[in-house]
């Protein structure tokens, strides 16, 4: 549990499993991103977890700074890589800052796959 306010009524705490929903949600939201990979990948083969399980691909520890969050993506195929991770960086890091209230001390960004995506 994270303790995200406290005032004279009591505190406010959010559990680990919020919080991985949370960064995994706002990760997804960004242009580039296909979806989440496991975190431990048994075979050689990256399977793309769907939305019910977004949680998998995010691992949160706490550190003296604030949060450490780890996330494990599958980005698209022709997209900047290096462009796709500093956007889910910067959006994970806003959501749980400003719309969460938690201290984010740094967000890594795992790729751990490429997939090509369909054309419409």
């Amino acid at each position: 549990m994270y303790k995200v306010k406290t005032n004279e009524l009591g505190n406010i705490l959010v559990a680990k499993e919020v919080v991985e929903t949370i960064a995994g949600l706002a990760a997804v939201n960004c242009y580039g991103l296909v979806g989440m990979a496991p975190q431990n990948i048994q075979s050689g083969i990256s399977s793309i977890l769907g939305i019910e399980s977004i949680r998998k691909g995010v691992e949160v520890r706490d550190s003296e700074e604030g949060l450490i969050v780890e996330l494990n993506v599958i980005v698209g195929y022709g997209v900047k890589i290096h462009e796709v991770a500093h956007n889910v960086i910067q959006k994970v890091t806003y959501v749980l800052e400003n719309e969460a209230g938690l201290p984010v001390a740094r967000v890594e960004v795992n790729v751990k796959g490429v997939k090509v995506m369909k054309e419409n």
